[in-house]
């Protein structure tokens, strides 16, 4: 008597061949040819003599063949200066449905399938050469916007064909032409006392600029010692600077009140009848509740400007703040007064504040966000 667990499997096997099969019977029927002989090869690699399948394969391969060589011949009568892509792709196809076919044996007697790998290779070459060509036309002209397109061209030259001619060296060449370039400035601090933050502060912007030297495709960023390295001309500038900013600025904020406990409780005892007996009430305390804030804030000032005309393109101010605070207290009376969160805050103490330098960092932080994020919409549209 067979387990349940292998009848379970048979049971699973048939039920995932009967879909196979369906599905690259329904791909057939909606005209996804390709399709249809992929989904059938994989079922005939399992069972080679599946019959549905086989039969679908052939009319699946046939319709296919005739679909993409009557493809091809529609494109000889085509005035597009790029056909050979379209020629390209119908025989990288033909080949895809070759490959798969030759690696089952039991399909390759199924069908007549034949390679086109000559015809991919002298397709793939000329639909390179035409995109390279072109992309020389363009680059000749020798304004920003030809040489963005030219160096559209040339990347899909290097699509078709990786590496083809010196095609890097001209993808380099017409990125130089066609990129925006934006050089962004030191960020200026008038005082020596906070140098270490706005180190910490300039490290950012400049890590902004190494992860996003593309911005977008054709605008690029520079630091300004790139730029004299380059000896770039740049289109923008981009001028940071402090306008104003407070670091440490103190508010101590002090409350006395008088609370008292919710419950009654044990406040002492009495004698009744020479009988001790506790006597119950209410408590209170007094409770003084402290809070220092140290305040910090800055006002940069971010200015684009045109290199060559000296003109302000764009100008905008970002405020940033930064609040530590710090809270304890103390109190007298009957502890049992206070809740748990008054209790834990008269166990607490008062803390140094960080340094000015630490200070300067946090207010500066949302600044940052706040810069990069207009950098980004601004230069999206470039």
């Amino acid at each position: 008597m067979k387990s349940p667990f292998f009848v379970s499997y048979i049971f699973l096997f048939i039920i995932l061949t009967f879909s196979g099969c369906q599905s690259a019977k329904k791909s057939l029927k909606r005209g996804n040819f390709d399709d249809s002989v992929l989904r059938a090869v994989e079922k005939l690699k399992d069972n080679p003599t599946h019959s549905s399948s086989a039969e679908t394969l052939k009319q699946a391969y046939a319709a296919a063949l005739e679909q993409h060589l009557e493809n091809i011949k529609r494109s000889l009568a085509s005035s597009d200066q790029f056909i050979w892509e379209q020629r390209l792709h119908s025989y990288t196809a033909l080949n895809k449905l070759y490959r798969t076919i030759s690696r089952c044996n039991a399909c390759m007697t199924l069908t007549n399938a034949q390679s086109f790998e000559n015809e991919e290779q002298d397709a793939r070459k000329k639909a390179a050469a035409i995109r390279y060509q072109q992309a020389e036309k363009l680059l000749a002209d020798g304004d920003r916007e030809s040489a963005r397109k030219a160096y559209e061209h040339f990347e899909k030259a290097d699509a078709i064909i990786p590496g083809f001619m010196d095609v890097q060296r001209k993808l380099d060449l017409a990125y130089e032409i066609a990129s925006f370039k934006v050089v962004v400035e030191q960020v200026s601090v008038t005082s020596k006392v906070y140098k270490l933050s706005n180190e910490y502060f300039q490290d950012r912007i400049d890590e902004f600029l190494r992860t996003n030297k593309r911005l977008n495709k054709f605008v690029r960023f520079y630091t300004p010692k790139e730029a004299n390295e380059y000896k770039l001309r740049p289109d923008h500038i981009v001028t940071l600077q402090f306008d104003d900013f407070v670091v440490g600025q103190t508010l101590i904020e002090k409350e006395t009140e008088t609370v008292t406990g919710k419950d009654s409780v044990i406040t002492g005892e009495k004698t009744v009848r020479k009988i001790k007996i506790p006597v119950y009430g209410k408590v209170t305390a007094k409770l003084t509740q402290n809070r220092k804030t140290i305040h910090s804030a800055g006002l940069m000032d971010m200015q684009i400007r045109d290199f060559q005309t000296k003109r302000t393109v764009d100008q905008e101010k970002f405020q940033g703040e930064y609040d530590w605070m710090c809270e304890w207290g103390s109190f007298s009376g009957d502890e049992r007064a206070l809740t748990d969160a008054q209790l834990r805050l008269c166990k607490s103490q008062e803390l140094l504040p960080p340094p000015p330098q630490q200070l300067f960092v946090e207010f500066s932080k949302p600044l940052y966000d706040r810069l990069t994020n207009k950098l980004r919409a601004f230069y999206a549209k470039y």
